[in-house]
Protein backbone atom coordinates (compact mmCIF):
# COMPACT_ATOMS: atom_id res chain seq x y z
CA UNK A 1 0.00 0.00 0.00
CA UNK A 2 1.72 3.15 -1.25
CA UNK A 3 1.08 6.40 0.64
CA UNK A 4 -1.03 8.83 -1.35
CA UNK A 5 -1.92 11.45 1.28
CA UNK A 6 0.20 14.44 2.18
CA UNK A 7 0.52 16.01 5.61
CA UNK A 8 -1.88 18.87 4.88
CA UNK A 9 -4.54 16.46 3.66
CA UNK A 10 -4.13 14.32 6.79
CA UNK A 11 -4.42 17.34 9.10
CA UNK A 12 -7.56 18.62 7.35
CA UNK A 13 -9.22 15.19 7.52
CA UNK A 14 -8.39 14.86 11.21
CA UNK A 15 -9.77 18.32 12.00
CA UNK A 16 -12.98 17.58 10.10
CA UNK A 17 -13.34 14.30 12.01
CA UNK A 18 -12.86 16.09 15.34
CA UNK A 19 -15.48 18.72 14.44
CA UNK A 20 -17.97 16.03 13.40
CA UNK A 21 -17.35 14.08 16.62
CA UNK A 22 -17.87 17.20 18.75
CA UNK A 23 -21.09 18.06 16.91
CA UNK A 24 -22.36 14.50 17.31
CA UNK A 25 -21.54 14.09 21.01
CA UNK A 26 -23.01 17.51 21.88
CA UNK A 27 -26.25 16.44 20.13
CA UNK A 28 -26.09 19.20 17.52
CA UNK A 29 -26.31 16.57 14.77
CA UNK A 30 -28.46 13.57 15.57
CA UNK A 31 -30.34 10.71 13.98
CA UNK A 32 -29.34 9.04 10.74
CA UNK A 33 -27.34 12.04 9.53
CA UNK A 34 -25.34 12.03 12.76
CA UNK A 35 -24.52 8.34 12.46
CA UNK A 36 -23.52 8.68 8.80
CA UNK A 37 -21.26 11.65 9.59
CA UNK A 38 -19.74 9.82 12.57
CA UNK A 39 -18.90 6.84 10.34
CA UNK A 40 -17.36 9.26 7.83
CA UNK A 41 -15.31 10.80 10.66
CA UNK A 42 -13.99 7.37 11.65
CA UNK A 43 -13.03 6.67 8.04
CA UNK A 44 -11.26 10.04 7.86
CA UNK A 45 -9.25 9.24 11.00
CA UNK A 46 -8.31 5.76 9.80
CA UNK A 47 -7.20 6.95 6.36
CA UNK A 48 -5.22 9.76 7.98
CA UNK A 49 -3.42 7.34 10.27
CA UNK A 50 -2.32 5.06 7.44
CA UNK A 51 -1.74 7.91 4.90
CA UNK A 52 -3.70 6.01 2.28
CA UNK A 53 -7.07 6.78 0.70
CA UNK A 54 -8.59 4.08 -1.53
CA UNK A 55 -10.69 6.65 -3.39
CA UNK A 56 -7.54 8.55 -4.37
CA UNK A 57 -6.24 5.35 -5.96
CA UNK A 58 -9.43 4.95 -8.01
CA UNK A 59 -9.19 8.48 -9.45
CA UNK A 60 -5.39 8.52 -9.71
CA UNK A 61 -4.91 11.33 -7.18
CA UNK A 62 -2.03 11.78 -4.76
CA UNK A 63 -1.39 14.64 -2.36
CA UNK A 64 2.02 13.35 -1.29
CA UNK A 65 4.91 15.63 -2.16
CA UNK A 66 7.13 14.36 -4.96
CA UNK A 67 10.53 13.28 -3.66
CA UNK A 68 13.54 14.43 -5.63
CA UNK A 69 15.66 11.43 -6.68
CA UNK A 70 18.73 13.63 -7.30
CA UNK A 71 19.20 14.50 -3.63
Amino acid sequence: MKNNMGTTDRIIRTLIAVVIAILYFTNIITGTLGIVLLVLAVIFVLTSLVSFCPLYTLVGLSTCPVKNKDA
